[in-house]
């Protein structure tokens, strides 16, 4: 009897699933039937280096069966075949986005205090009204919370604090969370539910902030989140009122995905039976790596489950982030220099300790299971390629390509070392257009240093998308536009090195999501055999002027060759 390793069957996966799609574009190629769907008179970008233009494209049974010549796609036309006159329009592969908390139920049932798409200024008083509408129809007791704040993006120029919190309710704990999901800001109920005081100590990896007579100014960061969330009562629901708010949740991001041209998007966790549901009903608009939280890894450990398991339109991904630090955009990410002109000297919250993390990271590696970490600075960078390094030595696996969300701030040995294991980046990309108010806290010279798109593709890594909505928005062509120009919608630009161009922007978020997830070999680009989807543009973005990129309109987005938003 053949014996075969572990190590051999994981290391052999990649090719299998080459010469699968090598056999699926040959099967479609000899089947004799006419198109289901043709587009015509279009600007096409493949991403194919081989074949990197075309003019028409055509599809059968949710694949690209051809992609070239107007003449070309013409003979795959039958009497059922729809054609689709793009007019000149341009089409892409579908965009995909590598991170994302698609929490569709904050956006139907909860109060947003803030804009969860766009760049617009609220009022604290505004805040305070909407969370005293909330706190009206709300139990005593119960919490009152407010959703999609962003602490630069108020008119009144400062932070919301405990005291505006109190004007809402004293008799209701009240919170308001910053969009960018390390901070958290409480009223004296929350604190007096939860047992915090003044004189409470600070805990590990966060913080319980002060004003400067040492009272509690209403602000936690990070791992200081946890105990306030215990605290307090919340509304019960059945598990099917929790399942359908779920599944409408998920209904309801799925479509504004495909407004926006995701045809892919990597979900941190969720409801997956809801998910399973919604695909079983038609209505799920788009493809989903699925990034299982710890019990659904410990639940894969134990059955054997690997990353890839699943069918193309729900699989199981990488991890969900494993938070190793803190915030960008909240100012909490772990810098080793730390952060310019703090006083007393400020570093930012690492949130695990290097031995939890080597024990975490070995677990996932030896279960073939794709590891993903939260990191945002160059301290958690570090720590996370030091658990890979020796997972790698321990027990050596081949084409694992690790995940780092964020991957905000690096130097030049840190981008060795992630090229060296192959790993996939993922940082955020709607944050030079959407965040620039926040870049003088960290200012130039550290600037030129996050987000650095432009470094890692000289390094030859195969950086990806990750707009980590909701802190960021999630339209993928206001990020390319960030990516290109660097310049916020303030006017002003920061890290300009790290500009990369239209046609890099557009790798990374097609191409390049699909290599994160190891399904290069499905998607990302528009050739014979690959999935069919793409997205129809108004405007081509390699002409139109950058600064106008993120206003060109998406027409159509397709997924299987379906048609999941139309303008």
């Amino acid at each position: 009897m053949m014996r075969c390793s572990r190590r051999s069957i994981l290391g052999g996966t990649a090719a299998a699933l080459a010469a699968a799609a090598r056999t699926a574009i040959a099967r479609q190629l000899a089947d004799p039937r006419s198109a289901d769907l043709a587009v015509i008179n279009a600007r096409v970008y493949t991403l194919d280096p081989a074949a990197p233009r075309a003019e028409a494209l055509a599809v059968r049974d949710g694949r690209i069966i051809a992609a070239g010549t107007n003449d070309a796609i013409r003979t795959l036309i039958g009497p059922g075949t729809e054609v689709f006159d793009a007019k000149g329009m341009t089409v892409l592969p579908g965009f995909i986005d590598c991170h994302t908390h698609a929490d569709g139920e904050t956006l139907l049932y909860e109060v947003l205090v803030g804009n969860p798409f766009d760049v617009e200024f609220v009022t604290i008083a505004s805040i305070i009204a909407k969370l005293r509408e909330r706190a009206a129809k709300t139990p005593p007791g119960q919490w009152v919370e407010g959703y999609f704040y962003d602490d630069t993006k108020v008119k009144d120029g400062r932070l919301i604090t405990r005291a505006d919190l109190d004007s809402v309710s004293t008799a209701h704990p009240v919170a308001v969370y910053h969009r960018g999901g390390h901070t958290s800001f409480y009223n004296s109920k929350a604190f007096e539910l939860a047992g915090i005081t003044k004189s409470s100590p600070q805990p590990f990896g966060g913080s319980f902030d002060r004003d400067a007579s040492g009272e509690l100014n209403g602000r936690v960061t990070d791992l200081g989140q946890d105990v306030l969330w215990k605290a307090g009562e919340r509304p019960q629901y059945s598990d099917a009122e929790k399942f359908a708010r779920a599944k409408a949740g998920l209904a309801h991001i799925s479509k504004q995905f495909a407004r926006y041209g995701l045809t892919t998007v990597h979900h941190e966790g969720g409801n997956f039976s809801a998910l399973l549901e919604l695909r079983a009903e038609g209505q799920l608009m788009h493809r989903i790596s699925y990034e299982p939280d710890q019990p659904m890894v410990d639940a894969m450990i134990a059955n054997g489950w690997r990353t890839g398991f699943g069918d193309d339109w729900i699989r199981l991904g990488a991890t969900s982030e494993h938070t190793v630090d803190g915030s960008f955009s909240e100012r909490t990410m772990s810098i080793r220099a730390g952060y310019p002109g703090r006083k007393p000297p400020y570093r930012g919250n690492v949130t695990t300790t290097q031995a939890d993390l080597d024990a975490w990271v070995e677990r996932v590696w030896r279960a073939g299971i794709q590891p993903n970490c939260h990191t945002n600075g160059d301290i958690a960078i570090d720590m996370y390629l030091t658990s890979l390094e020796r997972a790698q030595r321990l027990f050596p696996r081949r084409d694992v390509r690790p995940k780092f969300t964020h991957a905000t701030l690096v130097d030049d040995g840190l981008v060795r070392r992630m090229k060296a294991l192959d790993a996939v980046p993922a940082p955020f990309t709607s944050y030079a257009y959407y965040n620039p108010d926040k870049f003088k806290f960290y200012g130039e010279a550290l600037m030129r240093h996050m987000m650095p798109y432009r470094s890692y593709l000289d390094a030859g890594i195969k950086v990806a998308a990750g707009c980590d909505f909701s802190p960021g928005p999630f339209a993928p062509l206001l990020g390319m536009q960030g990516m290109v120009t660097r310049t916020g919608w303030n006017g002003e630009t920061w890290g300009a090195n790290q500009r990369i161009s239209i046609a890099e922007a557009i790798q990374v978020y097609t191409w390049n999501g699909a290599y994160n997830s190891h399904q290069e070999h499905l998607k990302g680009s528009i050739g014979a055999g690959k999935l069919a989807d793409f997205v129809v543009l108004s405007d081509d973005p390699h002409t139109v002027n950058a600064g106008r990129i993120k206003d060109i309109q998406i027409v159509r987005t397709l997924a299987g060759g379906r048609a999941t938003y139309v303008a």
